[in-house]
């Protein structure tokens, strides 16, 4: 007769950094895009609020004059040839990140109002089994945000507020926003079914 032995569980991950990040890619104005260079960094945080030191992060978002780099945007115009618009970052030893890109512009939406600016997030880590979706949105833009019909779409304003990313003063002519990804937990970051 067969014994049963119990292997011990076993998580996904940790390699999306290893594997899946290249430096380069966090930089998405590293062919010449045109607009405002920004800085958009943080924190990949776990349930305890503990940094995820092995985290992988996309960004997807539009050029500076609100057209995306694919050939599914449904308007006519070209964008910006120098702007991919994606962007990939691993999060370092204490679960940080940081992407350079350029400020995007306000893009339609499903019914024709112009959506806020903001950067679509995807997050990998070990121990999930899917990658979570969510998107930033910019504090210095409370009046665009108010409007903006995936904002409005959350009834909890604190879930809300998860997808706020506070500018920062820091020296130099750059703007930088901080958004902190928080997984689960406390202040658990709002993220959509897709």
């Amino acid at each position: 007769m067969a014994r049963l032995i119990a292997t011990p569980s076993q998580t996904i991950g940790p390699f999306f950094r290893v594997g899946l990040w290249q430096p380069e890619w966090s930089d998405l104005t590293r062919h010449g895009a045109q607009g405002s260079t920004i800085h958009i960094e943080g924190s990949v945080l776990d349930g305890d609020g503990q940094p995820v030191p092995d985290a992988l992060v996309e960004i997807w978002q539009a050029d500076e004059r609100g057209i995306y780099a694919h050939a599914d945007d449904p308007r006519a115009t070209p964008g910006d040839k120098l702007f991919r618009g994606f962007g990939r970052c691993g999060t370092d030893a204490n679960g940080r990140y940081r992407f350079t890109t350029i400020f995007p512009g306000v893009v339609p939406g499903d019914d024709g109002a112009q959506q806020a600016p903001h950067v679509n997030m995807t997050i990998f880590a070990r121990g999930m089994l899917r990658h979570v979706v969510t998107r930033l949105y910019f504090s210095d833009r409370a009046g665009q945000n108010a409007s903006d019909a995936v904002l409005r779409s959350i009834d909890d304003a604190k879930a809300r507020e998860t997808l706020i990313a506070r500018r920062v003063d820091t020296a130099g002519p750059t703007a930088t926003y901080v958004f902190d990804v928080h997984l689960q937990g406390e202040g658990e970051t709002a993220f959509f079914e897709i």
